[in-house]
Parts: structure tokens; sequence; C-alpha cells
């Protein structure tokens, strides 16, 4: 799994290129587990901080161990959908190294809340929290796994082509069973919700599959990092829900 380590975290293993990356694609799911460690650290000091401030470090923790990959695709894939035209303009905003008000606004309205429901969590159980960042980091990358699995690329120069085609083979079957497997231990003990919330990760992947499909004519690199960033504040706040 190193090499999946070494393109979607800052963990320090052999630089890999993104058609060796590819070739591990069915682990994706796994590298929430390494991403979530330092964010459950973090929480746990609850005790000593207050839960905001240890949310809002915790997030931070887990963001900067994937390398603020997927924030990026946030900011593009928000000023795309604020963009008029056709899919072709939409992937020329996505492209573009300018930040708009669209992307700013998409990195509010996923992250705030995930800091909130961070927050909530954390006031009433610090280790709840821990395991819930975990479900989100899990779940996140399962819907981006999900994504790539059943969708098709936007461009053939897109980052996405070389997982979807590692996707298309024998390793689709070990990566779908993994997104749907590896969530559900920290879900069932998290949550009393936890029928519920083993559907976020396909439910988000399909929204961002239709997504896809009507704004942008396929799927690219930012619109699936940007679908694992959705799904853990969709899950986080669902888990805040059950306090």
């Amino acid at each position: 799994m190193k090499d999946l380590l070494s393109f979607f975290t800052i963990v320090p293993v052999r630089g890999a290129s993104l058609e060796e990356a590819a070739r591990e694609a069915p682990m994706l799911p796994l590298v929430g587990l390494v991403t979530g460690l330092p964010g459950a650290v973090v929480l746990l000091a609850a005790d000593v901080i207050s839960p905001g401030v240890t949310a809002t470090l915790a997030l931070g923790a887990v963001l900067l161990a994937a390398g603020m990959h997927h924030a990026d695709g946030v900011l593009d894939v928000g000023d795309a959908l604020m963009a008029h035209g056709t899919p072709d303009r939409r992937r020329e905003v996505i492209a573009d190294t300018r930040v708009g008000i669209g992307g700013l606004g998409a990195l509010f309205l996923v992250y705030a809340p995930t800091v909130g429901a961070l927050a909530a969590l954390c006031a009433a159980s610090p280790g709840r929290a821990a395991l819930a960042l975990f479900a989100g980091e899990v779940s996140a990358r399962s819907a981006m796994l999900l994504t790539l699995a059943f969708g098709e690329p936007a461009d053939a120069r897109s980052s996405s082509v070389p997982f979807v085609k590692a996707l298309s083979g024998p390793g689709r079957f070990v990566g779908i069973t993994l997104a749907l497997v590896v969530p559900l231990p920290f879900l069932l003990t998290t949550s009393a919700l936890a029928p519920l919330a083993i559907l976020t990760a396909p439910l988000v992947a399909l929204g961002a599959l239709r997504i896809a499909a009507t704004k942008f004519g396929g799927i690219g690199g930012d619109l699936v990092g940007a679908t694992g960033e959705a799904c853990r504040a969709v899950l986080l706040v669902l888990l805040s829900a059950t306090i």
C-alpha cells in the first residue's frame, strides 16, 4: 500500500507515479486509517483543550496528513459549479489556478459543518469523536473509490483515468467490497444510526456521479477528491445527530 500512501498522504515513503498508485486503487479505503490517526490523537486531548479548538485542530491534522490535496478539489469544484456554460467550460474553470467565491463558499459549506459536528461529538465523548473521525476518513476514501469504480473520466488526460482502469479489472470486486466493509466497525461502535450511516458513502458517490455526468461530462481527480471531503462532512453531521 506504500504507493497509495505516497500519492494520497504526506507519509514519507518512496515517491510513486500516478500509474503505480493506481495499481493499488482497491485498497484506497485503508488510506483513511492512516490519515485519521493524527486527527484522532488530537481529539483525545479534548479534556485539556476546548471542543471547538480541538475539532478545528483535528480536522487540520487529517487535511495535512492528506497533503491538502482533496481540499484543493473542493475549492476547484466549487468554483466550477458556479460557472455558467458547457461541461467543457466548467472543466476549464477547474483547471484555472485562480480562486473564486464559489470555491471559498464550497470550502465553508464542507468544513464548517465538519468542525461543528466534531466539536459536538468531542464535547460528548472524545473517544467517540475519535472513532467517528476514523469512520469519516475511511468512508471518505470509500466514496472516492466508488466514484472511480462507477464513473467515466471526462477527459483522457484526467488523473482519474489510471484509477478507473485499475478498478475495471479483477480489483473492482475487491475495491467495492473494501469500500463497503472497512467503515463498518467504526460506524457500528459509534452511532445508533449505523444502518443509515453505512449508506453515506454509496449515496454521496451516487450524487457525485450524477453531478459529474450533468455538469462536467464525467469524473476528474478534483471531483473525486471533493466527493471524499463531502462524504466526511455528511457522515460526521449524521453521527453528531445521535448525541
